[in-house]
């Protein structure tokens, strides 16, 4: 029986860490062409995006979700691709939103769809969005996106959201010689907006992006940088595994938070499982490979033989590519899963 009912059964893995967070990317398409994600010359108008029968359906995500949910996940976030060019996706959040003991569903947008979405995906029951915005120049953003998109459309979107009554966060991509220069300006807009801007060091994630370490600006850097235009303090971490350190503008209540991959690595504290938009459970974020899903949903595989065999997962996890990406930049694997596929 598919729905065979399972115990709470709390998971850790090798290195005791909780298994709290679920990213599931429900599309690997996107409508940008961003430099570090998805560039134009590798995806272009004639690549093969997967067809629809491969993707999982919302009763699968449903039930997968469920059974993570009762592993300990607290915490679940849509990601893609873009997840907006999903069709129906408010659908799977009120499934999503059914379910006892999800405390938080989030989603990650580049946001050029918010505007027309925002209102639904409240009303489904989504309770917040990190946007993705890499500058506030016009010539600069379009260029970065691939598309022409202009940074007006992304901020009317932010807007519509705020109104709807969803929380929002910004997310900044920092690269040496791509957008370092925009470090400031997003960092007064977003003061003056209330809105808390996240600084991301530019990482390898998958291979299409072209990373090199000399391209890292480092989150120390950045934070001088803002601090000493506009004086910071740090703030308490709100709950373990939290990747953002946190800091408030000094005499506001506008947070600013720096995560950083590359230079100061949180394996230690990763919570997070991913799941592709094809079915696929990875266990890092610069995984390699990942262990197939969807064949088990689909063979009638129950419930409890699916907790099972994901709890054997966790437990045997040992992944901390970012530590050990510290320590040695050379002979590292190199052919790792893209992020179109499993989100950031």
């Amino acid at each position: 029986m598919v729905n065979q009912k399972i115990t709470n059964t709390k998971v850790t893995d090798h290195l005791q860490r909780p298994l709290r967070d679920l990213r599931i990317s429900v599309t690997d398409k996107c409508n940008f062409r961003c430099r570090y994600c998805m560039p134009e010359e590798i995806f272009h108008k004639d690549f093969q995006f997967l067809p629809k029968e491969k993707l999982l359906s919302f009763e699968e995500l449903e039930r997968l979700t469920r059974i993570f949910v009762n592993m300990g996940v607290e915490k679940i976030r849509l990601t893609g691709g873009e997840p907006l060019l999903r069709k129906d996706v408010t659908v799977l959040i009120k499934k999503i939103r059914q379910i006892e003991g999800v405390k938080d569903i989030a989603l990650t947008t580049n946001g050029s769809l918010l505007e027309k979405f925002a209102l639904p995906l409240k009303k489904a029951g989504l309770d917040r969005v990190s946007v993705s915005l890499d500058s506030l120049d016009d010539e600069r953003f379009s260029y970065m996106n691939g598309r022409g998109v202009r940074v007006s459309t992304v901020l009317k979107g932010i807007e519509t959201a705020q109104k709807a009554g969803l929380g929002v966060k910004v997310n900044m991509v920092v690269q040496k010689g791509a957008t370092d220069q925009d470090v400031l300006p997003m960092a007064r807009y977003f003061k003056e907006a209330g809105i808390t801007l996240r600084f991301i060091e530019f990482m390898d994630v998958g291979n299409a992006n072209g990373w090199e370490l000399k391209q890292v600006v480092p989150s120390r850097e950045i934070l001088e940088m803002i601090h000493q235009e506009m004086p910071l303090e740090p703030v308490e971490a709100d709950y373990f595994g939290e990747v953002a350190k946190r800091y408030r503008y000094k005499g506001t209540k506008t947070e600013i938070g720096f995560i950083s991959s590359v230079t100061q690595a949180f394996c230690s504290s990763c919570t997070r499982a991913r799941l592709s938009a094809e079915g696929f459970i990875y266990m890092c974020l610069f995984a390699t490979e990942g262990t197939d899903l969807r064949s088990r949903l689909r063979d009638g595989t129950n419930d409890a033989e699916l907790a099972h065999y994901i709890q054997h997962l966790w437990s045997h996890r040992e992944d901390r590519y970012s530590e050990e990406r510290l320590s040695a930049t050379e002979g590292l694997p190199r052919k790792k899963v893209e992020m179109s596929h499993i989100g950031g």
